[in-house]
């Protein structure tokens, strides 16, 4: 195996290429639904001032601002200036005046003086060295009494194929052991329970979301582009050779070409809390 490497500063473990912001959109468009449901059970609505806490490409930037309308306002926060300048792009297609865009590192800097109504997070602390933290921020930026949603992965090993697949279950190993290396912790959500209520918020509702798919489902389709993005990461990072990597993605084509696989989908905790 190659010498393992760390993503070049700036950068992300997942990477921001053209190929990671195209995953991206699928993986919005697959949890679209549980979002949009969750943000109407926190609270989220029209005049309101919303943060977007690692935005990323803006996907979920677009949607809140329809939310807040005109009256309204996004703040999206995010360290990467690809995937600011795509959502920025987006916003002068759409003539969208009511989005502040943020360039920050998360992990790295104090949040800009902030007074939002809501802020959302979605697979935003697992990456960071320093999850606490954020969360302490999220909380000095937002009003008394205003909503947090966050979804989190509590448990990514339990993403599994069956009939079982050891070369793909090698595959989620690695990839939980490159966030880790790098600082992350693919696992957070245990730590946000606790953590919450010691940071000045309560929370309100706690839910588990794990699916069973078939490839012909659509959210086959986030996590099958996830496994092709995530063995060139791997490879590029030096956790794979050239040679376990195209078998694993040979493997994974095999059983996706089987209608009777099934896939068990990573834990997803979904939090909805209030800043006290």
């Amino acid at each position: 195996m190659a010498q393992m490497m760390s993503p070049p500063k700036g950068d992300y473990v997942l990477g921001t290429e053209d190929a990671e912001i195209e995953h991206l959109g699928l993986q919005h468009l697959v949890w679209r639904p549980r979002a949009s449901d969750a943000w109407r059970r926190g609270g989220f609505t029209v005049g309101q001032h919303l943060l977007d806490v690692g935005c990323g490409p803006g996907y979920a930037t677009l949607d809140l601002v329809a939310i807040v309308g005109v009256s309204g306002k996004v703040s999206a926060l995010d360290r990467s200036s690809r995937f600011l300048n795509t959502l920025r792009a987006r916003l002068d297609q759409q003539v969208l005046h009511n989005v502040e865009v943020i360039e920050i590192d998360l992990d790295q800097h104090a949040l800009p003086k902030l007074r939002g109504d809501g802020a959302w997070c979605r697979w935003v602390f697992a990456f960071l060295t320093h999850p606490r933290d954020l969360l302490r921020a999220i909380h000095g930026a937002l009003e008394p009494g205003a909503s947090l949603v966050v979804h989190e992965y509590f448990n990514y090993a339990a993403w599994r194929l069956s009939p079982r697949e050891p070369r793909f279950e090698e595959f989620v190993r690695l990839v939980m052991e490159s966030w880790r290396q790098n600082g992350g912790e693919p696992d957070i959500a245990l730590d946000l329970m606790s953590w919450l209520p010691q940071e000045g918020f309560a929370i309100k509702q706690l839910q588990p979301i794990v699916d069973v798919v078939a490839p012909q489902d659509f959210a086959w389709q986030w996590l099958s582009t996830f496994v092709d993005g995530g063995l060139s990461r791997l490879l590029e990072l030096g956790y794979l050779t050239r040679d376990q990597a195209d078998e694993t993605r040979q493997m994974f084509r095999g059983v996706e070409a089987n209608r009777e696989t099934r896939m068990v989908t990573p834990g997803v905790l979904e939090i909805l809390a209030t800043r006290l």
